[in-house]
């Protein structure tokens, strides 16, 4: 603006001594170009609270309207809250690195960045808020300096990095300065995959409704916006009306606005000619685009609504050549996609972009992890435009991709309400008679065998033998047979039929008929447990709506779900009740369908006649004779908490004295809750009010990330900008503490399963996980080896790493494969470089082969290798890789195209495209990846078990394609390699004091139990219009693609999210009403899986979804679109 605008460079008072000035030099030069007048302040150090005042005192008179600051680390700590430099001058911080390299090894390097670096420059500065931008500088050749008598390293500053710094400030510093009526922001939309029923993916999110409470927001800013969408219904109801991603409405709709193909020729030419090379060898010249056709123009896709467009993100390119997903990882992005960001700056000319909700496909695109050059695609397509992005707040490590890769400001968001499963329909029956039969026990025996008889068939009709069944053991779910046979005996000739164990035919097992005791141990029991695990399973309750606390009874859960786990310093709520009441057992690891002890019961008798909370019980003398197990104890305890928190919620400020009476420990964690947890909560609103704020060229205030329902209430209140963690300090001590256990307890379930110890294991490692947990996956792939992390005296950071002795571990060894993700090799190369000596470490170790399964195999191979010609040294480093993942620059594992186009004929076809999407390893060797196809191969061949582990319950393996792409992509690929089926299992650490290891086909079963068709679920998505059925939607692709990998979906789940989502008239008509395309794609989805043979459905079914498809059809055709 006019001179005006000033911007601040702090960099160290070091670099002023040794006369290593001229990165900064350079900046503020690049700055004087763009019209701004910088001062540069160097410190000695920012941490100092004197050089944070004499800071604040230095810019006071200079009205200072943006800072770039290169010095390292963060002014914040993790205890430090209040009033921090950068909230009292109340800018932007622009990170920008210099950085301790030379620009040689940034240029080889995919990472872009060092560990040491990125741990100085980018993740501890991201703990301040600041934006993350490029490395401006690097080291350069040693000169002697007379003066100093020594060897000083200078500074060489690239200009092309320094412009783009420069002119990302100017930017900022522009959308601070001008008018709120002169102002113009996009908000985009992402849509993947690209069918009109999957617009506005945000997960966790309603994005159209949020995407409305933000116009109305700005609106009231002073914005002036044309007429507004009323609803998050009617929003999508505009887009749609106008052109879209989707295929279908192309050519047929009308296109609003559009680049010309001349305007985009000339942004083309201006491209780096590497980046012109590739997108056109990829998709020819821009006048060959499919997406600009004869109208000359790229048309662009969204609403112009005065000073906002709403955009929806272009497609990456994979939906014009389905072929391109089995080999094309690093697909650069098509014409019509660089195109639509061009319009938005040049004709639209945006000041800042919002993308809204995690995530699009901007900051996935090739290129380097950190420090981006100008050939990398996200800085081609984004350019030094601010970037604003309102993201789920337990997702830091896609979070950090977009601070990263895209200079995004982070705007976190809460997590959807949350809440107990419940039991329902046929369940509930199934429960009420498991009951009906311990009563009479006590009272009727007489009438055992025949409520015996009732239960049996409904277990069968419900098909919840087969949730049993694959939930247990092979040996467990045997004793379940015997009694399953009976009402069920379909076989014509019973004596043919042998139990795989008894050695007896059926006939000789019902002459014997099996005691009451044999029943409960066979079937009661472990149905017991099975129901209240399921009744406390934690689902998501409708979604969250930008800006917005729950309330009612989702605040209510929210709260209980938040306040369940430990955090600092606190029991946690119903492990303090429990506490209280002298229960010798904890509510949060205990078995639940363990029998309750008499003095346990009497116990909660009490409690109960005292708290009056016993709506379930008819007989007041005997209050809690139903509270047999654990499980009922926890349901008793559960509902006072939701007694107590209504209270609360109520009026926080009541005396407490005519409340329930509470024990002293229930009392401080409600006092917790009325004065730290609901306050936070009700601060939800921040999530506008910082966006706003960003919108204003002005600091958004950082927080942690995590998942609040694991014990990070720290995360509150949310609409901050996000960080991560400290990379040198992971795996922390308490991930080894999980990760230990989870070694244990997946040890523990092969030999169940199996009957001896695994050898070899593969693990899916997700960057985003790491982050949340501290490093629960690392800590038990180490672990499995037999190998404990060494941390640092007082900084707890991991500095080596000791190997446990054979004697000391009293189990063999298990030889673990990795494969990472891409965002997991661009974050954590310091956990790559640990793993990577552990397992040359074990190898070395001379120890018996069945004990140390690695060592014995990498000796094996590099004699097998080295017997084929190759150099010795060279085949032991192929015969020691065990981190596998995607190509450099590259993302995923390659499914979801596939299963979207469906481009595929048999499971061998997506194992083919994961291994080409996977197949690069990672080390020390191969620090920035190298192409390993056959050791992937041998590592394939040799896999016994395929885990992947879960951190948390605020979402579950049928919310993303993430679960099916890896862990189902692995399992395809280990039978294809191997020729045998995988012990396929998912660990659940979303209780670390108590992870739990499960075959996967008993984690399926039972997230379709707790929450794909559970009513409550479904009510409530259908709060949420368009999006809720669009989540239905998503539910369905992703239990299909589950299938078409591991095959572990039975008949059953198919009919019954059949008969849920489309058969249901109520459910019917609110997907065909807010979304039909939702309605269209679930029922034709389904079709397909029966045309597969997936699925045997029953013919009238198929024909109804057949009449459905074709009526959703009708309804897309006759919508009509914006006044």
């Amino acid at each position: 603006g006019g001179g005006q605008g000033v911007g601040d460079l702090c960099f160290y008072r070091a670099h002023y001594l040794s006369g290593n000035t001229a990165p900064v030099d350079a900046l503020c030069e690049a700055l004087r170009d763009r019209q701004l007048n910088p001062v540069p302040v160097y410190v000695s150090a920012l941490r100092d609270r004197e050089v944070q005042r004499a800071v604040v005192q230095a810019f006071a008179g200079a009205q200072i309207q943006a800072v770039i600051n290169t010095t390292g680390f963060a002014i914040q700590t993790d205890d430090t809250s209040g009033n921090t430099l950068w909230q009292q001058l109340d800018v932007p911080v622009l990170q920008a690195m210099c950085s301790g390299g030379t620009k040689v090894a940034w240029e080889a390097r995919g990472q872009g960045l060092s560990p040491q670096d990125m741990a100085m420059n980018v993740v501890l500065p991201e703990m301040d808020g600041r934006l993350i931008t490029r490395a401006i500088s690097f080291k350069g050749v040693q000169r002697r300096d007379a003066a100093l008598e020594t060897e000083v390293v200078t500074y060489e500053p690239l200009g092309d990095r320094i412009a783009f710094v420069a002119e990302l400030a100017a930017r900022w510093v522009e959308l601070r300065q001008s008018e709120v009526s002169d102002k113009r922001i996009a908000l985009i939309l992402a849509n993947y995959p690209t069918r009109d029923g999957r617009l506005a993916n945000g997960v966790g999110l309603d994005t159209p409704e949020s995407c409305v409470r933000i116009l109305k927001a700005l609106q009231r800013q002073g914005y002036q916006l044309s007429h507004l969408p009323e609803s998050g219904q009617e929003l999508i109801e505009w887009l749609t009306a106008g052109i879209t991603n989707d295929p279908e409405g192309r050519g047929l709709r009308p296109v609003s606005q559009g680049l010309a193909l001349a305007d985009y020729q000339t942004y083309f030419e201006r491209l780096p000619a590497a980046v012109r090379e590739g997108i056109q060898q990829r998709w020819g010249t821009p006048a060959l685009d499919p997406d600009a056709p004869d109208a000359l123009q790229f048309p662009v896709a969204g609403l112009e609504l005065g000073q906002v467009f709403v955009g929806i993100q272009p497609p990456r390119g994979y939906d014009q050549d389905p072929s391109l997903n089995y080999h094309a990882p690093d697909l650069e992005p098509p014409h019509a996609y660089l195109a639509f960001y061009e319009w938005l700056r040049s004709h639209f000319q945006a000041q800042a972009i919002v993308h809204v909700g995690k995530h699009g496909n901007l900051e996935w695109l090739p290129g380097k992890s950190i420090a981006l050059s100008e050939a990398c695609y996200p800085e081609v397509v984004l350019g030094p435009l601010p970037h604003l992005y309102p993201f789920i707040v337990n997702d830091p490590g896609e979070g950090s991709q977009a601070k990263r890769r895209a200079q995004a400001v982070i705007i976190d968001h809460l997590t959807p309400p949350l809440t107990r499963a419940e039991l329902y329909g046929p369940l509930l029956q199934i429960e009420g008679l498991v009951d009906e039969y311990y009563d009479a026990q006590r009272l009727d025996p007489s009438r055992l065998p025949v409520i015996r008889d009732r239960l049996l068939s409904l277990i069968q009709t419900a098909e919840v033998h087969t949730d049993l069944q694959s939930s247990r053991p092979a040996h467990q779910s045997s004793d379940l047979e015997l009694f399953l046979l009976k009402p069920t005996q379909k076989n014509k000739n019973p004596q043919k039929t042998l139990h795989p164990n008894s050695g007896k035919t059926v006939t000789e097992l019902e002459a014997s008929d099996p005691k009451p005791a044999a029943f409960e141990t066979a079937v009661l029991a472990p149905l017991d447990t099975y129901l209240c695990d399921l009744k406390e399973a934690q689902i998501r309750d409708g979604l969250h709506i930008l800006g917005q606390c729950p309330e009612g009874r989702q605040l209510r859960d929210l709260a209980i779900a938040i306040a369940r786990l430990p955090s600092d310093g606190r029991l946690g709520l119903t492990r303090a009740i429990a506490q209280d009441l002298d229960l010798d057992w904890d509510p949060l690891t205990a078995n639940l369908g363990e029998a309750l002890s008499g003095g346990d019961r009497d116990r909660l008798n009490l409690f109960n006649r005292f708290n009056r909370l016993n709506p379930f019980n008819p007989e007041p003398e005997a209050p809690g004779y139903a509270c047999r197990t654990l499980g009922d104890a926890v349901e008793r305890i559960e509902q006072q908490a939701a007694v107590w928190i209504d209270a609360l919620i109520a009026s926080p400020d009541r005396d407490r004295t005519n409340s329930t009476p509470a024990g002293t420990k229930t009392q401080r964690e409600l006092d917790w809750i009325a004065h730290t947890l609901l306050p936070q909560l009700r601060q939800t609103s921040d999530e506008i009010t910082n966006l706003l704020r960003g919108l204003d060229g002005r600091y958004v205030p950082s927080g942690p990330s995590g998942a609040p329902s694991r014990g990070r209430s720290d995360v509150l209140p949310t609409g901050r900008n996000f960080y991560s963690v400290d990379i040198r300090g992971l795996p922390t001590e308490s991930a080894w503490a999980v990760g230990d256990r989870a070694a244990s307890a997946v040890i523990e379930r092969y030999t169940q399963d199996q009957g001896e110890y695994p050898q070899t294991l593969g693990l899916s490692m997700w960057g985003t996980a790491t982050m949340r947990t501290g490093g629960d996956d690392m800590a038990e792939a180490l672990a499995l080896l037999g190998v404990r992390p060494v941390w640092e005296g007082p900084s707890r950071r991991v500095v080596d790493f000791e190997i446990l002795p054979l004697s000391l571990l009293g189990r063999p060894r298990v030889d673990v494969t990795l494969r990472i993700s891409g965002f997991f090799r661009d974050a954590f190369a310091n956990l790559i470089d640990l793993f990577d000596q552990v397992v040359s470490a074990v190898a070395e170790l001379d120890e018996p082969p069945d004990q140390n399964p690695l060592a014995a195999r990498v000796r094996a191979e590099t004699e097998s290798w080295v017997a084929q010609g190759i150099p010795a040294e060279q085949a032991q480093t192929r015969s020691r890789f065990r981190i596998f993942g995607s190509k450099p620059g590259a993302y995923g594992a390659g499914l979801q195209g596939l299963i979207e186009a469906q481009n595929w004929e048999s499971d061998r076809d997506l194992a083919h495209a994961y291994i080409n999407w996977s197949s690069y390893a990672y080390g020390r060797a191969a620090i920035s990846g190298q192409a390993a196809p056959e050791a992937f191969h041998q590592r394939l061949q040799s896999l016994h078990i395929v885990l992947h582990n879960q951190d948390n319950r605020e979402h579950d393996l049928l919310d993303s394609d993430d679960y099916y792409q890896f862990q189902g992509g692995l399992t395809a690929a280990v039978r294809l390699a191997s020729g045998l089926e995988p012990q396929v299992y998912f660990g659940d650490h979303a209780r670390p004091e108590n992870p739990q290891v499960r075959p996967l086909s008993a984690e399926i079963a039972r997230v379709y139990r707790s929450r794909v068709v559970n009513p409550k679920w479904i009510a409530g998505v259908m709060r949420h219009g368009y999006k809720g059925a669009f989540e239905m939607a998503a539910t369905v692709d992703y239990l299909f693609a589950y299938d078409a990998t591991t095959g572990c979906v039975p008949d059953h789940m198919y009919a019954g999210v059949a008969a849920a989502y489309v058969l249901d008239p109520k459910a019917q008509a609110f997907v065909q009403t807010h979304n039909p395309w939702a309605l269209r794609d679930m029922a034709e989805r389904l079709l397909e899986a029966n045309q597969r043979g997936m699925w045997k459905g029953e013919s009238e079914v198929l024909a109804e979804l057949r009449a459905i498809a074709l009526q959703a059809e009708e309804k897309i055709e006759t919508r009509s679109g914006p006044p």
